[in-house]
């Protein structure tokens, strides 16, 4: 790593904000050496909570935000914020659109606002993203909060940079629900009913209340039925009793699995804003001890190992693509009929699978 990059490090960890803002942006530009920077600062990572707020357009994320930053800080708990933005983050236009609509952030260095571009990446977060976390995490803040574009069932991937995501629905969304239900039901930690204070919020509550049950097994059950099978921890919320659960008591979290919750919120004055926070807190102390975190957390890097060394095969094929005359090339080859698809991709394949045989070869060798 050259000095200036050993500088940044230091200048990072030591709680410059300039610092983090330079390394976001040498990630965001994937500018040299920025695999380096990463690199150094994963050692350093482990203590933020992350927080994903996913949910269709105008549901009210950033406002919600907004209010759930005040809030951390009202705690004296330090705030980073990513909002993914689906343009281009060359313009500085979705900087200042952010930085209007979480308002109260404005002047407070320890709610650090950071709007990155999605890159066109389906599920609307990119590895650039992922990275980002890690600079803030290493950075010390407690709190990192990852907003999405609202692209609803496409923003799956919201799981991989997040522990705890919440999922917020507008009032009289059924349709929405229904149309929605298959992906949110498997990334919604929490679910926020936002804009409560309008019509149709109850019905809304209802059919996400009825989706959960569905998706329990409990069949179709009213607010304070959760059924022989379920506990609530002391937040009050409800845990489902897991296959083979303990059927005393003292049970076992690591025997219990995770019903989200739902909470009603007005993002615009602040109401349920303290519920919502405190369902957060509930679903972090869960996962401390069931065990789950640390399951995801493997998932997650996992992921992250695969999504890494794709890019980096994609890269070296491309740049294979090149040395053989570029793809336009091949496909003009294909379209002559002098060759075919397949042995096109085999000939250019063949030197990165002629290289990992040779290494086989070699640590064969070794042993």
């Amino acid at each position: 790593m050259s000095p200036d990059d050993d500088s940044l490090i230091a200048e990072l960890l030591a709680g410059k904000h300039r610092a983090l803002a330079r390394v976001i942006s040498k990630i965001e530009d994937r500018s040299p050496g920025y695999r380096d920077l990463v690199s150094a600062l994963y050692e350093h990572t482990g203590g933020a909570d992350v927080i994903g707020i996913t949910g269709s357009p105008g549901a009210g994320k950033s406002t919600l935000v907004d209010k759930l930053a005040q809030r951390y800080r009202d705690r004296d708990e330090t705030v980073g914020i990513i909002a993914i933005d689906p343009s281009s983050p060359f313009t500085g236009g979705a900087v200042l659109g952010d930085r209007i609509r979480m308002a109260s952030a404005v002047g407070d260095m320890d709610v650090f606002v950071r709007s990155m571009s999605a890159r066109g990446t389906l599920g609307g977060l990119s590895t650039a993203t992922m990275d980002a976390v890690t600079a803030m995490d290493a950075f010390g803040k407690d709190k990192i909060i990852v907003e999405t574009v609202g692209a609803g069932q496409n923003e799956i991937d919201v799981v991989r940079a997040a522990e705890t995501v919440a999922v917020l629905v507008p009032p009289g969304s059924g349709d929405s629900i229904q149309t929605l239900k298959a992906g949110i039901l498997e990334i919604a930690d929490v679910f926020v009913v936002n804009k409560a204070d309008r019509d149709g919020a109850d019905r809304t509550v209802q059919e996400l209340r009825e989706m959960i049950e569905l998706e329990s097994g409990h069949g179709f059950e009213t607010a304070g039925h959760h059924g022989s099978n379920s506990t609530r921890n002391r937040h009050g919320t409800v845990l489902d009793e897991g296959r083979g659960g303990a059927d005393d008591g003292d049970r076992d979290a690591s025997q219990q699995r995770w019903r989200p919750p739902i909470v009603e919120t007005v993002a615009t004055t602040g109401e349920g804003v303290d519920s919502f926070i405190g369902e957060l807190g509930a679903h972090r102390e869960f996962l401390e001890r069931s065990g789950e975190g640390v399951e995801k957390a493997r998932k997650r890097h996992a992921e992250e190992i695969r999504t890494l060394l794709r890019e980096d095969l994609n890269a070296t094929l491309e740049t294979e693509l090149d040395r053989s005359g570029g793809v336009e090339t091949l496909a003009e080859t294909v379209r002559r009929g002098e060759t075919d698809p397949y042995t096109v991709a085999d000939e250019v394949l063949a030197p990165v699978t002629d290289c990992l045989e040779e290494l086989d070869a070699d640590e064969s060798d070794c042993e």
